[in-house]
């Protein structure tokens, strides 16, 4: 009888377990970062810059309300953070969405180093400084891209490379390719992701 007893208990247990999983809310903040890909067309059409810009203030909103509830404990959940927060459009959202790349290095993500580089440079150019490691790349009413303002002699190529920026050479070539219409391939440096 005592083992009929026991073993009744651990199946209920497994089945109190299972149920809880099944209720465990899928990753929020990942599927934001799914949607904000998704609509700026990664994996298929994007949505026009109205909509977009209306559903990432909208994710921002909810990104900070997990952030301040203590639910963002992963280094994907601060990398993916992370994103979301540098389409924003003060210089508090960039400057956060940096603080936010540097958890998720912290935490061991690796792939979050660029974006640390990046929302670095974006917070620099919104606060009228130069970027330092030259991530941003832009243009105006069919100007031909810049770089501009860039302190390109503050961060040296080797300290660039840690961050899996691309070098100076590289970079001029982006712009190059931008400015013929193309994607430049050089974005990332080999063996780095994003």
């Amino acid at each position: 009888m005592k083992t009929l007893i026991i073993g009744s208990a651990a199946i209920a247990l497994a089945v109190l377990a299972i149920a809880q999983q099944a209720s465990t809310p899928v990753n929020e903040v990942h599927q934001l970062y799914i949607q904000d890909q998704a609509d700026r067309g990664v994996g298929g059409q994007s949505l026009p810059w109205e909509k977009t810009e209306v559903r990432d203030r909208a994710r921002r909103i909810r990104v900070h309300d997990l952030l301040e509830s203590d639910h963002l404990k992963t280094a994907e959940d601060f990398h993916d953070a992370t994103f979301i927060y540098q389409h924003g459009h003060d210089p508090e959202d960039y400057l956060l969405a940096h603080v936010l790349a540097m958890v998720a290095v912290q935490k061991g993500d690796a792939n979050s180093l660029w974006i640390s580089a990046a929302t670095l440079d974006r917070y620099l150019q919104a606060i009228g400084q130069p970027q330092v490691f030259g991530t941003q790349y832009n243009n105006h009413d069919n100007s031909p891209y810049t770089q501009a303002p860039y302190s390109r002699d503050l961060i040296p190529d080797q300290l660039r490379a840690l961050f899996c920026v691309p070098d100076m050479e590289q970079q001029r070539k982006n712009i190059d390719a931008f400015n013929i219409g193309q994607y430049p391939a050089g974005m990332i440096p080999p063996g780095c992701t994003r």
